[in-house]
C-alpha cells in the first residue's frame, strides 16, 4: 500500500514558480519518515530542510512539478495546481493521497471531487484526504513540503545570482518590494520570473 503526500511552496509569491511537491512512501512508514526529518518545511531552517531531503531519499520517492510565473500569468492558479496534482497521482498511482488543503475548508469537498473525477478518467482509483495543516499532521505531506520548498529555494538562489538579491519573493517582503520598485522606476521589462498579474506588480506598473 502506497501513500502519496502532496504540498506546495510559493503560492502567494510574486516572484518565481509555484512548486508542487509530492512524496511516495509505504502507508506504514510514518515513524521512518519522522526519523528522517519529515516535518512542515516552514518550521525548519534551510540547513535542516536540505538534510531532511537527503535523508528522505532513502525512505521513499520525492517528486516536484514547477508552474512558472508565465503559466500563472496566462492561466488560473487553482486550475494549474489541480492539474499538476492530477498528473502526479496518475503518474505514480498510489493507493491513498493526502493533500495539504487547497483553499478554505468549506470548498475542499468540491476540490476533492474534481480531482477524483480527473484521475478516474485516467483509469486511476485512489482514496483521498485533504485537510488544513496536513504538512504538520502527516509526515508524508511534511516530506512533500520539504521537497517543494527546497526545490523552490534552490531555483530562487540561482535567479539571485543573475538578477540580484530580491529577498523571499513574497509581496510582504520589503526587499522584494524595493527590488520590484527599482525595475519599475527604470522602466525596464519585468524579468520572466515576475508574476505580472499580481496586485503588487500592477500597482507599480500603473503608478
Amino acid at each position: 500500500m502506497k501513500v502519496l503526500g502532496i504540498d506546495e511552496a510559493g503560492r502567494g509569491c510574486v516572484l518565481g514558480a509555484l512548486v508542487i511537491g509530492a512524496f511516495l512512501a509505504e502507508v506504514d512508514s510514518e515513524a521512518i519518515l519522522i526519523a528522517a526529518g519529515a516535518a512542515d518545511s516552514k518550521k525548519l531552517s534551510a540547513k535542516r530542510r536540505l538534510a531532511a531531503r537527503a535523508a528522505l531519499v532513502g525512505v521513499g520517492e520525492g517528486f516536484t512539478v514547477e508552474i512558472s510565473a508565465k503559466q500563472i500569468d496566462n492561466g488560473n492558479l487553482n486550475t494549474l495546481e489541480e492539474e499538476a496534482i492530477v498528473a502526479l497521482v496518475v503518474a505514480h498511482r498510489p493507493d491513498q493521497v493526502i493533500v495539504d488543503a487547497l483553499g478554505h475548508p468549506a470548498t475542499l469537498p468540491k476540490v476533492v471531487a474534481r480531482l477524483d473525477a480527473a484521475v478516474r478518467a485516467a483509469g486511476v482509483v485512489v482514496a483521498w484526504k485533504m485537510e488544513p495543516k496536513a504538512d504538520q499532521n502527516y509526515p508524508v505531506v511534511g516530506a512533500a513540503s520539504i521537497f517543494a520548498k527546497t526545490t523552490r529555494d534552490g531555483a530562487l538562489e540561482q535567479l539571485k545570482a543573475t538578477h540580484g538579491d530580491f529577498g523571499s519573493g513574497y509581496p510582504s517582503d520589503p526587499k522584494t518590494r524595493n527590488w520590484l520598485a527599482e525595475i519599475a522606476r527604470k522602466g525596464e521589462e519585468w524579468p520572466f520570473f515576475v508574476r505580472t498579474r499580481w496586485g503588487t506588480v500592477r500597482d507599480l506598473t500603473e503608478g
